[in-house]
């Protein structure tokens, strides 16, 4: 089969690699599609390493169909040949078929594409854990969310509404404010234009103060809002596209009950990963075929593009997820 592989001066290559080999817990899965993801990135440049077993290439989602089992899959799980699945990977999802665990794939929606099918896995499973999970979120909470116009804050904000939350976001541009409209958040904090400090205090003083942030962008400025938060807030960490450093007033922490978490999920045990993924098809997948919730997609290309569609990400022009199509 084909996969992309990462070239001796990190260009992507369409290129020829071993067949999986099922075991008994694996589904085989054909890929249609696969997503990008920021972590495909990283990975790509050495400072995100695929946990061990997973093979060497990058992707973290897919959707296709079941095309072989292992004997244990089969006796263990409801999953049939021919079944349209989407999975999170541990890694591999960029090659035309992937080996996944049975615990770790979900149906398609009802009333979606492959293509939006392939962008839910990743960012629905992070979504939930950390707004859930790790934020604890509840109706009636304010949520933050920073980089709006990213893949995971175009899943984030419809799903913090559709369980009746207020949401805040942010982006870096009055272009990128109006690209994200659809999503309906209650505020768009533009920092070209605005402080995003002044705009936590503003909704301190007003009433809502934010009781969970889901920050990817860290930086100097995150010790700064620290200090307009919910008491018993939680600032979750999941990147720090601004930086990795921060000052922080350890009394303010201890004072008003702050946590600062940091979270990953790509890090969590399979076991972990698995009752995500239950949970999501349980309270999530009905939210998505009534269509409360769904990606946003904002380009589709060819696997042999993916050099492109990575570039989307890294240039920061993409609005919502970046979805590969696979070729066989």
């Amino acid at each position: 089969m084909k996969a992309i592989l990462v070239g001796e001066n990190r260009e992507l290559v369409w290129s020829e690699v071993p067949d999986p080999v099922v075991r008994p817990q694996d589904v085989l899965v054909k890929i249609e599609a696969a997503a990008v993801n920021r972590a495909d990135l990283m990975q790509r440049e050495g400072n995100y390493p695929p946990p061990p077993g997973c093979p060497e290439w990058m992707g973290l989602e897919i959707a296709g169909t079941v095309v072989e089992m292992g004997d244990l899959a089969r006796e263990k799980s409801d999953w049939r040949i021919g079944d349209k699945v989407c999975a999170l990977l541990g890694g591999g999802g960029y090659a035309q078929y992937a080996n996944v665990a049975y615990d770790m794939l979900m149906p398609v929606p009802k009333n979606c594409t492959m293509e939006e099918a392939a962008a839910m896995p990743e960012a629905f499973a992070t979504a939930y854990l950390n707004l859930f999970w790790e934020g604890k979120a509840a109706p009636g909470d304010t949520v933050l969310v920073t980089g709006g116009n990213s893949g995971l804050a175009s899943v984030i904000i419809p799903m913090a509404r559709a369980f009746g939350m207020r949401t805040l976001t942010t982006v870096r541009s009055p272009e990128k404010a109006r690209a994200i409209s659809h999503l309906h958040a209650d505020r768009v904090i533009d920092t070209s234009v605005e402080d995003l400090v002044q705009a936590l205090r503003q909704e301190q003083t007003e009433g809502h103060p934010v009781a969970v942030a889901i920050d990817c962008i860290g930086g100097e400025i995150m010790g700064k809002c620290l200090h307009y938060l919910k008491h018993g807030a939680r600032w979750i960490v999941i990147a720090a596209l601004n930086g990795a450093e921060t000052r922080i007033d350890l009394r303010n922490i201890y004072v008003r009950n702050v946590r600062i978490v940091g979270s990953t999920l790509r890090s969590r045990t399979p076991e972990v990963k698995a009752r995500i993924l239950t949970s999501l098809v349980r309270e999530i997948w009905p939210l998505v075929e009534e269509g409360r919730v769904k990606p946003t997609i904002y380009s589709v290309l060819p696997i042999t593009q993916a050099e492109e569609a990575q570039n989307l990400l890294y240039n920061s022009k993409s609005v919502g997820k970046v979805v590969l199509t696979v070729e066989h």
